[in-house]
């Protein structure tokens, strides 16, 4: 990333130059564009380095059939997603219950397996939001092609 450091500070320096509402149209568009991709890559069962999901434990359902359906369906719908873009910065998570559920695979916690169990169990770490190198990438030329638009 070294190499990157002039650009960077030069990128730094004509985001700068922006009004505070066009500093929050940029940073609303990556947010978009990053939740999208966050999106997609949960849909593929990918950490953002690109490896694949810690595969779930076997575990029968009530019919004695193991439960071979991806993970994290819900987690990645649109409207699960919280996207929230200031002029400065873009954060994208999400609330309640599915923050919960989040952390836990996300930095591989202990958590009930469901709310009627007493016991705990450690859960895999599976990144579900995270920077991948095209995302990266994605924000980089973003901020280019914004920024020759503005000019």
């Amino acid at each position: 990333m070294n190499e990157l450091q002039p650009l960077q500070a030069k990128l730094d320096a004509l985001i700068a130059q922006l009004s505070p509402v066009k500093r929050k149209q940029l940073t609303r568009t990556i947010g978009r564009m990053l939740a999208t991709s966050q999106r997609q890559r949960i849909a593929r069962q990918q950490n953002p380095d690109g490896s694949a999901f810690a595969p779930r434990k076997p575990q029968k359902n009530r019919k004695g059939t193991i439960k071979q359906k991806a993970m994290f369906r819900k987690l990645r719908m649109a409207r699960l997603m919280r996207t929230k873009a200031t002029a400065d910065s873009v954060e994208i998570g999400y609330t309640g219950a599915n923050a919960q559920i989040a952390a836990v695979h996300q930095f591989g916690l202990k958590s009930k397996v469901n709310r009627q169990a007493s016991w705990k169990i450690r859960y895999e770490q599976r990144e579900l939001l995270g920077f991948s190198q095209q995302d990266l990438e994605m924000i980089e030329s973003e901020i280019l092609q914004y920024l020759a638009r503005e000019k």
